[in-house]
């Protein structure tokens, strides 16, 4: 099973980054997914949530109405659209399957800096 995120890069404030996660070795559209960010000397935050079909989303406070999560269970992928970015947003975003124990990817660099 893993996890394969792209995506990150260096944006300025105000402007506008997509994630992906694209899955393989396992059953992807029967696992809920979420993406989490993580800066240095802090906790991994989850950043947004979404059931395996898509019926259920959840956010952290610090991104609604700014982030998009979706997935696509034919392509296997998990997306995360980012608008508005902010410099606080700056973190390593991981993306995460609750299949047994949980499955990370090895997290993409997302830096908002003018």
């Amino acid at each position: 099973a893993r996890l394969v995120e792209s995506g990150g890069g260096l944006v300025q404030p105000g402007g506008s980054l997509r994630l992906s996660c694209a899955a393989s070795g396992f059953d992807f559209g029967r696992y809920a997914t979420s993406w989490y960010r993580q800066v240095p000397g802090k906790e991994r935050e989850r950043v947004a949530a979404i059931t395996s079909i898509g019926d259920s989303i959840d956010y952290a406070d610090s991104v609604k109405g700014r982030f998009t999560i979706s997935r696509d269970n034919y392509k296997n992928e998990v997306y995360l659209s980012m608008n508005a970015l902010k410099p606080e947003d700056t973190a390593v975003y991981y993306c995460f399957a609750l299949v047994g124990s949980g499955i990370w990817g090895q997290g993409t660099p997302v830096t908002v800096s003018s």
